[in-house]
């Protein structure tokens, strides 16, 4: 069954929703961090991707 290429995915990829549990520990294990962790950068920094794997990158290094 081939795409319906009418209905468009309205998500914004550069944001991470904080409030989707999938969604957060993607996130986490991506940038090799705990779930607890990507959800107090989440609540600290907001859900702007970018900014996220930067404060991500700051903890691991």
């Amino acid at each position: 069954m081939a795409d319906d290429k009418s209905k468009q995915d309205k998500r914004d990829r550069d944001r991470v929703a904080g409030d989707e549990d999938y969604e957060v520990r993607y996130f986490a294990n991506s940038n090799g961090i705990s779930v607890d962790q990507a959800r107090e950068l989440i609540r600290k920094h907001g859900n702007d991707r970018k900014t996220l794997e930067r404060e991500a990158k700051s903890l691991k290094g």
